[in-house]
């Protein structure tokens, strides 16, 4: 039975909604038509849909793949309204009115891509699909150098005769291409993750296609987890590429997080910095150093604490390349001891703060910053936790995610008197 109307809201996960019908890459404005359904999480999604009179708020999408690739729920949206959308939906979940601040740039923007290798087709997840893969020429998000890329690796499969990864039957030997790039100092990484080790030819064959790049892996993984993961052995060329945001130098290796939208990123380290009150910083869940470094550049006494040792051991190197004397520590942040901080920035994973809330409702440092590009995991752990302690001062948001409903939030609270 078909099911049709305008959409007048975006659910929080960006897909527009009728009837408790959930349609993807549809919004406010659109008269559409739902011809058939699935269910998925509890939900009814519209698989086969069509857009009668399209919403005044539409542009046309920039990418080939675009209404079927998952990357890009809302390319189909004008910039400023995509914004907007984000602003209204974080004030809606958090109660937080916030002022936001738009990407720099809205193409290209991507330091890293996982593209899938599998034997239905190379490039990113389909939307809604599980085993659904679409088969890419093209990622403006991510680089104008993304068909020459997939040209390199589909050239270097067929040689090697190297068996792409079966999704279905979770069996195979290549699984995924990561390929970074350094932005501002142009730099570029590929690593192939596969579930075999390489043979000689197959290495010379790979650091033939990849010439290009400046740091060659090839990743072993050997579980069978859907994840561009691996233990990753250095090929060819640098351990490390470079990404410089306004005089900061940051070191990136296959197995490191780092913030995908390099040039917003400046945006965001600066939205903390203005946070920042005092000299003493305590930086929790500080991963690979990314704001303790540019605090600590800029004079800030900074102690960064992190559960992962790869990323403390990747902060300890940014430390030493950019000069400062930021100490950097493996720890839990639940059972890390908060001493005489004038700051404690928090930065969790998307489940949220959880326990280590507490450890900040007792301790006694007046400013607390915490970013997130989770708002309901925010808001969990304000009112669970923090808000018996805690009072939000301020928040902005940075669009690090152009395209989709994602955006990063940073909120400043300020100890109650």
């Amino acid at each position: 039975m078909k099911l049709g109307g305008e959409i007048e809201k975006l659910s929080e996960d960006g897909l527009g909604v009728i009837s408790n019908v959930y349609i993807p890459f549809s919004y406010p404005g659109d008269e559409v038509v739902v011809l058939r359904t699935t269910r998925r999480f509890g939900r009814k999604i519209a698989v086969d849909f069509r857009v009668l009179r399209e919403s005044p708020l539409r542009k046309r999408p920039r990418c080939g793949h675009f209404g079927k690739c998952g990357g890009c729920l809302w390319q189909g949206l004008k910039y400023k309204e995509q914004l907007r959308l984000k602003a209204e939906a974080f004030e809606r979940t958090t109660g937080i009115g916030a002022d936001i601040k738009g990407s720099p740039r809205v193409w290209g923007f991507r330091n890293v891509s996982n593209f899938i290798v599998t034997s239905s087709g190379i490039g990113l997840k389909e939307y809604g699909n599980p085993f659904g893969v679409v088969d890419l020429h093209e990622c403006p998000v991510f680089s104008k150098k993304t068909p020459e890329y997939l040209r390199s690796l589909r050239a270097f499969l067929v040689e090697t005769g190297l068996e792409s990864w079966d999704l279905k039957k979770k069996r195979g030997q290549v699984h995924y291409l990561q390929v970074r790039e350094g932005k501002f100092t142009g730099e570029v990484m590929v690593n192939l993750i596969a579930h075999i080790g390489p043979q000689m030819e197959v290495l010379e064959a790979f650091k033939g296609y990849f010439s290009f790049a400046d740091s060659l892996y090839w990743s072993l993984k050997q579980d069978k987890r859907d994840d561009p993961r691996g233990d990753a052995r250095l090929v060819v060329g640098e351990p490390y590429i470079r990404e410089r945001i306004e005089g900061v130098t940051y070191l990136l290796h296959p197995n490191s997080f780092f913030q995908t939208n390099s040039y917003a990123l400046s945006l965001l380290l600066k939205a903390v910095e203005d946070f920042t009150d005092g000299v003493k910083v305590l930086d929790l869940y500080s991963g690979v150093g990314t704001f303790g470094i540019w605090l600590a550049k800029r004079g800030f006494n900074v102690r960064g604490v992190e559960l992962n040792p790869f990323a403390v051991e990747m902060a300890r190197r940014n430390a030493e390349v950019n000069g400062v004397e930021a100490v950097f520590e493996v720890g839990r942040a639940e059972e890390t001891p908060i001493g005489n901080y004038d700051t404690v920035i928090v930065d969790p994973p998307r489940r949220g703060l959880k326990e280590a809330g507490e450890l900040l409702v007792k301790s006694g440092v007046e400013n607390v910053i915490y970013v997130s590009c989770n708002p309901r995991a925010f808001k969990l752990d304000y009112e669970n936790h923090l808000k018996k302690t805690y009072r939000v001062e301020d928040a902005v948001l940075v669009d690090m995610f152009p395209h989709t409903p994602h955006v990063e939030g940073v909120i400043k609270l300020r100890r109650k008197g």
